[in-house]
């Protein structure tokens, strides 16, 4: 297990294994840094009890050397009996100052004290209790253990010779771009052999007519090899159509209520999958991949896509320039983004995490869609435009390239997108909306 620093308790920030960047520890010597460049923590160093005891052993033998003294010297203001009656006092003091002291030495003392005081219960932060559980599981959850893989064959890559030299492989805070191309599935699928997948998926009113095709598509191509939960939500549990799956791969039905609009329901798929998140995702899942329904699976989408937080480009706005894309600009909005700001414009219908991440992510988009109803305001692009306001203060540790989300029929296929995994299917909007 890493070293692990403990936030001081005035904070509200919580810091667990999965919320790091691959490769970060919290460790002692190095304390996350809070505004100003000041840690956000503490270090307590607090002299040890047989350390006191020493300093008070000490204090009592010149307390007792001065006042002895003083007594002598004032022998005639107290009587003849006075000076050894007070010399004797003063040395009991010191003796017992001692003595307590050489308690400490005995063998066996200072371990019976110790084990008396673990029999009263050690008190651990529950912060810290959360992270031990974390360390505990799989490696690939915990940034602080490199996975063990076992031995395989594969191609030798070459460092002057890059996997891809045509599009953007980094961001700048160095979170890989994921194309095709830069990754081994084979090496991948080692790392995460021990991973169960949760997908939400909402099939609300018409949409419902999108799940088979969803389904049957996703089980030839996501997390194939892998323990899949799809999460459907739907107010129509009995249309949820019965598709043949892998083992170890299931569907469980959410009913949750419908709403009049569309834009409602886009909103609310924050809400729901918050308070799910809590309720029994993070106990049943290692990561949480949140997509739309009205979609199919065409190609390979597997582990790859997995880290603690990601993000999926747009396809409309992955060649824009910051000041195109489609945020919302209204400053009494709490998803306003001023247009010298952004990195790319995600899309709404592919993003997810860690459990504990995504349970972050859609809490405060939720949130904030609440303030905005407060206010009388919906952001132009409703969820979709809180998830970019998150992202862009909470950079993702991954971005999926547009072959991750892709509509033929938005615009033709550049020739960079070796291959189109997860596709729009073609629909009429404006009827299965209604």
């Amino acid at each position: 297990m890493c070293p692990l620093w403990v936030p001081a308790p005035q904070h509200s920030s919580k810091y667990t294994c999965s919320e790091l960047l691959p490769g970060t520890a919290l460790c002692p010597a190095a304390p996350p840094q809070g505004p100003g460049g000041q840690g956000s923590g503490f270090h307590v160093h607090l002299l040890r009890p047989r350390t006191w005891h020493c300093l008070f052993t000490l204090s009592s033998v010149a307390l007792c050397w001065g006042l002895g003294h003083c007594a002598i010297s004032c022998r005639g203001f107290w009587g003849k009996s006075a000076s050894p009656w007070l010399c004797g006092f003063l040395l009991f003091a010191a003796c017992l100052g001692f003595y307590s002291n050489i308690f400490n030495l005995i063998p066996g003392w200072g371990q019976r004290r110790e084990s008396e005081s673990q029999e009263a219960g050690p008190v651990v932060p529950q912060r810290m209790l959360e992270t031990r559980q974390c360390s505990d599981r799989d490696s690939h959850l915990d940034p602080c253990r490199v996975p063990k893989v076992p031995r395989m064959l594969y191609p030798n890559v070459q460092l002057l010779n890059p996997m891809r030299a045509d599009v953007l492989v980094l961001t700048p805070w160095f979170a890989p771009i994921v194309w095709e191309g830069v990754f081994d599935s084979a090496i991948l699928d080692a790392q995460f052999r021990n991973t169960t997948i949760g997908l939400t998926v909402f099939a609300i009113k018409k949409y419902v007519v999108f799940l088979e095709l969803f389904l049957q598509t996703a089980e030839k191509h996501f997390m194939v090899g892998h323990r899949v939960i799809y999460y459907v939500f739907t107010d129509r549990p009995a249309d949820v159509p019965r598709v043949p799956l892998a083992e170890g791969r299931q569907v469980v039905v959410l009913e949750v209520r419908n709403y009049a609009r569309w834009q409602e329901v886009s909103m609310h798929r924050m809400e729901m999958i918050s308070n799910f998140s809590q309720q029994r995702f993070l106990h049943e899942v290692d990561y949480l991949v949140c997509m739309d329904v009205d979609m199919k699976f065409c190609d390979h989408v597997g582990v790859e896509i997995l880290s603690p937080l990601f993000g999926t480009l747009h396809p409309g706005f992955y060649g824009a320039a910051r000041e195109a894309f489609t945020y919302e600009r209204r400053p009494q909005s709490q998803a306003y983004i001023p247009r010298d700001e952004g990195d790319f414009y995600y899309a709404g219908g592919f993003f997810g995490g860690s459990v504990v991440e995504v349970l972050q992510l859609t809490t405060a988009c939720h949130q904030a869609m609440v303030v905005d109803q407060a206010n009388g305001l919906e952001a132009v692009w409703h969820d979709e435009s809180h998830l970019n306001k998150y992202l862009l203060y909470h950079k993702p540790t991954k971005v999926l390239s547009p072959e991750y989300l892709w509509d033929e029929q938005m615009q033709q296929r550049p020739p960079f997108l070796r291959k189109l995994r997860y596709v729009a299917v073609p629909k009429n909007h404006a009827e299965i909306r209604q």
